[in-house]
């Protein structure tokens, strides 16, 4: 309920303020099962990424969104919980496994599953290497995946930023169905997880535009932040 709250009175103003525009909405179904594969540029993408559709879209999020306290985390909860977001625990091991069966029954009650699967936001607007959850999903699930692609969502919002920039039309572009049903049956196999995923991060590229990079975000984060130090630690 409370989706659809925000759905209707924050999106319309988003609309007013920002003039969002939107490419290939017609490659999504109107019904049954989907996943939507998305890069993952800025906090603005929990935004813009689904509000043009008039489906639901349910995300993954971890679950700290959900536990914090007092007003901070009252806001947190319901703000997460108002764009679709489902916690979870990304810790790893078990934790991950279950992570891809609430997905898995989320696709299950025919509902579309967002997913970025660069795992957290690009640091420098660049795509990085997707990890394999997604084409496990796919796989599993056997549901069509949508590339979703944020457009200008890092120049108006990049991390860090809180205040969006004004003056920046941020965009989403629906690609055409990724058809992996040649690997059906074969999710267990980790070559072929990593060629779907691939293909995936291939396609989000092309619609994007966005210079690839082969590692994790996470990674590159970390390597950011030595640089950063050491930088300042010789200056």
């Amino acid at each position: 309920m409370l989706y659809w709250v925000v759905k209707y009175t924050i999106w319309p103003l988003l609309r007013l303020i920002f003039r969002p525009w939107t490419q290939g909405m017609e490659n999504v179904p109107a019904e049954g099962p989907v996943i939507l594969a998305g890069n993952h540029l800025s906090f603005a993408d929990h935004f813009f990424g689904a509000g043009f559709l008039p489906r639901k879209v349910i995300s993954l999020g971890k679950a700290e969104y959900f536990t914090g306290r007092g007003i901070k985390g009252m806001v947190s909860r319901a703000f997460f919980s108002g764009v679709g977001t489902v916690p979870i625990d990304r810790s790893g091991g078990k934790a991950s496994e279950a992570a891809l069966r609430t997905g898995l029954r989320i696709l299950k009650d025919n509902q579309v599953l967002g997913i970025y699967p660069e795992g957290t936001r690009s640091p420098d607007g660049r795509l990085y290497k997707g990890k394999t959850g997604v084409a496990r999903l796919a796989l599993e699930s056997r549901a069509p995946v949508i590339p979703w692609a944020m457009v200008n969502t890092f120049e108006m919002m990049p991390p860090g930023h809180p205040i969006p920039k004004f003056g920046i039309r941020p965009g989403v572009r629906y690609g055409k169905p990724l058809d992996f049903s040649r690997y059906y049956g074969m999710e267990g196999d980790r070559l072929v997880l990593r060629a779907v995923t691939d293909e995936i991060m291939y396609a989000l590229m092309e619609l994007s535009g966005q210079e690839y990079v082969d590692k994790y975000a996470a990674s590159a984060k970390v390597e950011m932040v030595r640089a950063a130090r050491a930088a300042s630690s010789t200056s």
